[in-house]
């Protein structure tokens, strides 16, 4: 992982951007091949992975806001009525998003995970336009109308309706949209949304023990230590997205963002999903709504030539 420096602007562009790049790998990585850790803990409910997530999150968390000196941020929020308030709604939503997820990958529907994250950019151009009175420019209108049609398709010729993906996608926009308005940064912001579901999680946790029932037991230290592990590929990924947020233009990683549900969709063929005709016709239409999306996003920060001034 790049080091984080408090004196990020001793940092040479060339550098600057290169930890960028490396970073967003790192976290896109984590989450474009973080089914294949749910799978293994395919005998664990999806409610008791989310408890631990939330659980192993909270010491990892600190240690992290330890060594970054981010106590004073997250002490700030505990003193502001309306953060605190902002952080509670967003760990709803960013908990519900969590716990879809692991039920998608545990029950095989790994393709459906990963639409819902092709979605999801999409999805906040939308919220824009309808919330925030944004106008878009004709790629972007050409984007969501063809990954509208993708969704209808699958809703139709698979007999389904992609409940999962629109779950997913619904939930994070609403999660994004929620933190961009909440003055916390990243890290601190995550750990003051696992302490406030800790307690939720812990008595769930404590209730399962009780019924003998709890996958976490003294009889698989190995085992133990896998669902620990939830902790750190929660805020790892979360960390590197954060420093590389901070050193990449925000077209850059707007792109690199359909790394991770390109690598799920890897993963779920991969794990022999049935890959059906109407998935097909779907994927296809995401993803060239996704290269007209960031086509038209990275043309828009190229930097303008000044128009010439005649002679």
């Amino acid at each position: 992982m790049p080091p984080e420096s408090q004196n990020d602007g001793f940092e040479s562009p060339q550098a600057r951007r290169r930890n960028g790049v490396i970073s967003a790998l790192i976290a896109f990585g984590i989450w474009g091949f973080l089914p294949i850790y749910f799978k293994i803990l395919q005998s664990v409910p999806a409610g008791e992975v989310l408890a631990h997530r939330i659980v192993w999150s909270v010491p990892f968390g600190a240690l992290i806001i330890a060594v970054r000196s981010q106590w004073p941020e997250v002490w700030r929020v505990f003193r502001s009525r309306k953060t605190f308030g902002l952080l509670s709604l967003s760990a709803f939503f960013i908990a519900l998003n969590w716990l879809v997820y692991v039920w998608a990958v545990q029950n095989s529907q790994i393709f459906q995970a990963s639409l819902g994250y092709y979605i999801n950019p999409l999805m906040y151009v939308v919220i824009g336009v309808w919330f925030f009175q944004e106008q878009l420019r004709p790629l972007q209108i050409a984007a969501v109308v063809l990954a509208a049609v993708g969704v209808a398709v699958l809703t139709i010729s698979g007999g389904q309706f992609p409940w999962i993906s629109i779950t997913l996608a619904i939930s994070f926009t609403i999660y994004g949209v929620v933190r961009k308005r909440t003055d916390v940064g990243g890290m601190p912001g995550l750990f003051t949304e696992t302490l406030i579901l800790a307690p939720f999680a812990i008595g769930y946790l404590g209730f399962l023990v009780q019924a003998g029932v709890a996958s976490f037991n003294a009889d698989s230290l190995a085992f133990n230590g896998i669902l620990i592990l939830a902790g750190p590929f929660t805020v790892v990924p979360l960390l590197c997205f954060a420093l590389a947020a901070r050193r990449l233009n925000l077209s850059t990683i707007g792109i690199m963002q359909f790394i991770a549900p390109t690598l799920q969709f890897l993963v779920g063929v991969g794990y022999g999903e049935a890959l059906t005709l109407a998935h097909i016709i779907c994927f296809t239409c995401i993803w060239i709504a996704v290269i007209a999306f960031s086509w038209d996003a990275w043309r828009r920060s190229r930097p303008q030539l000044p128009a010439s001034v005649p002679d």
